[in-house]
């Protein structure tokens, strides 16, 4: 008999409700990761009385009401609304498109007069394009759905920033669909559940895994022989060609970079996002993490973080300043896959190996070399863990 019937790998969401559902069901699990801290890319600290969330902004939504109660039973959620700001050279507009936006751009007042000027746009640029033909890239894709209005102002330079690509390069399928509303609203999410979790994700995760044995600073791929001898399954996070030794090559990410600053006022820029959408400007956003509880934390003071987008490379560091106090220093993360055809062939001879792994789950977004919102990956980790009896 082995020590564990679990070892998780990563204690972000996958493998904290993971071992949160297998504790409940009376099995021993260790929960292991390499960073000093739990809750993964969701993991928030307190700096001013303020909740950061250091690895970006995590808004929870869902239409899923199952999910929804699972996740009630470790937190208390508030009732934000994300509703970030497109900054384009110092122009303001609303964002996701909705009515707002089409006045702010156009002068427009109603649905119809936002749908014709749309159509307009929409035909003018199908026209120059041979009938039938499939969008050949992300621009072709963008103009074909919003026209180059929209497009030229907050699509293109944000994209570019965000993939370090020119937009003729990437594929179209990064924007299958443009959400465009005819109607005043801003929240940026359909979904009937919104919210942040009071106190921050770092409590809420805290919680989950109450009960459940966590080691942080542990590496499992600097010996996995020797996890692998303490638990009879494993259930691994990490990205999934590091765990092969990358013996096919690397998979591709895009990652983030992150400034964070305190400032000596209540309110830097009325919002939790701006979205800096020019190409000039070297960030993609600014967070100010205040307003997602606003009125909690020191009111002499706000934090915010500035996100520089860039290429994810094994073993590169972030420099991450805070203002009045110390350059913090940590390993970039892989954050976003770069799903074109030549990472998916990749990835899928990945996957067939991993499907050879006796006693060994991979779960999650680099263990599955796909982006996961926090709802689905929830989902996901609680249907996995209900195959197990």
């Amino acid at each position: 008999m082995k020590k564990y019937d679990f070892i998780i790998v990563g204690a972000g969401l996958f493998g904290s409700v993971f071992a949160q559902q297998m504790n409940q069901k009376g099995r021993k699990c260790l929960v292991i990761d390499k960073r000093p801290n739990i809750a993964g890319n969701v993991y928030s600290k307190e700096i001013e009385g303020i909740q950061v969330h250091k690895y970006g902004p995590h808004i929870f939504h869902t239409a899923d009401k199952k999910v929804w109660d699972y996740i009630q039973q470790f937190a208390q959620f508030n009732h934000f609304h994300y509703e970030p700001v497109a900054n384009y050279k110092g122009e303001l507009y609303s964002l996701p498109f909705n009515m707002n936006t089409f006045h702010q751009m156009w002068g427009v007042v109603t649905p119809k007069e936002a749908e014709e000027e749309l159509e307009r746009q929409r035909a003018e640029f199908l026209a120059r394009r041979p009938k039938g033909n499939e969008p050949e890239n992300l621009e072709e894709q963008a103009l074909g759905l919003i026209g180059r209005d929209l497009y030229e102002k907050l699509i293109k330079g944000y994209t570019e920033k965000q993939w370090g690509r020119p937009c003729v390069v990437l594929p179209a399928f990064i924007i299958r669909r443009l959400p465009v509303r005819f109607r005043y609203d801003n929240n940026y999410f359909n979904d009937p559940y919104q919210g942040i979790p009071i106190g921050g994700y770092t409590q809420m995760v805290e919680k989950m895994l109450a009960g459940v044995e966590v080691k942080l600073g542990c590496d499992y791929l600097d010996d996995k022989k020797f996890y692998n001898s303490l638990a009879e399954n494993i259930v691994y996070t990490g990205p999934i060609d590091a765990y092969f030794n990358d013996c096919y090559g690397s998979l591709e990410y895009r990652s983030l970079r992150f400034e964070t600053e305190i400032h000596d006022k209540d309110n830097y820029q009325g919002c939790a996002g701006m979205n800096f959408t020019d190409s000039d400007t070297p960030y993609t956003r600014i967070v100010e993490h205040k307003h997602f509880e606003f009125g909690k934390g020191n009111p002499g003071k706000t934090v915010i973080t500035k996100e520089y987008p860039l290429e994810w490379k094994a073993g590169s560091l972030e420099h991450g300043s805070l203002e009045h106090g110390s350059l913090e220093h940590g390993s970039l993360e892989p954050y976003y896959p770069v799903n074109d055809a030549k990472n998916q062939a990749l990835y899928e001879k990945y996957s067939r190996l991993a499907k050879q792994e006796c006693n060994v789950i991979f779960g999650g977004r680099l263990a599955e070399y796909k982006y996961y919102d926090m709802d689905k990956v929830i989902k996901r980790a609680l249907d996995t863990s209900g195959q197990i009896v």
